[in-house]
């Protein structure tokens, strides 16, 4: 994926309402499964236990949390655009998120995100509203749909 760069502000404001590059596939491993269920402590069996999985899930193997999914969107971000005059980048909050599918350990996500509004802040900052939706690779469904929210400052 090609990466889209932007000067500053006036001309990032020209992609609103536009899809920002697709994003590259990622494979969520178990790591990444097991790190985030320690660091949420959130270490229910079907995230960290690939035998009882296996054996009792309905999915047959680990699932990554729901939350992973949407705690991947600043840095699916990240890797589809930039503006040069950034100073400093925050996450300002989240709207309408829904897990649809389940992410199986070692699937394959990628984000397709949409600017859907820009809005000015104080500080010189923007308030950017993304459309997100997270797909598996092979599966219609996606695994979570959510408005992401980031303010951002020059």
């Amino acid at each position: 994926m090609k990466s889209l760069e932007f000067t500053n502000f006036e001309d990032f404001k020209k992609i609103r309402g536009k899809q920002l590059p697709v994003g590259d596939w990622y494979t969520i491993t178990q790591q990444m499964i097991d790190d985030f269920a320690n660091a949420t402590l959130d270490k229910q069996w079907i995230h960290v236990d690939e035998k009882r999985a296996a054996k009792e899930s309905p999915f047959k193997s680990t699932i990554a949390h729901g939350f992973m999914s949407v705690a991947m969107i600043s840095k699916l971000l990240e890797d589809s655009f930039s503006i040069k005059s950034i100073k400093m980048g925050l996450n300002y909050g989240l709207n309408k998120v829904r897990f649809p599918n389940p992410v199986p350990v070692n699937s394959e996500l990628r984000m397709l995100t949409v600017v859907k509004d820009i809005e000015e802040m104080s500080n010189n900052g923007i308030k950017v509203t993304f459309s997100c939706t997270i797909e598996i690779k092979g599966e219609d469904k996606p695994v979570c749909v959510a408005e992401f929210l980031a303010a951002f400052f020059e």
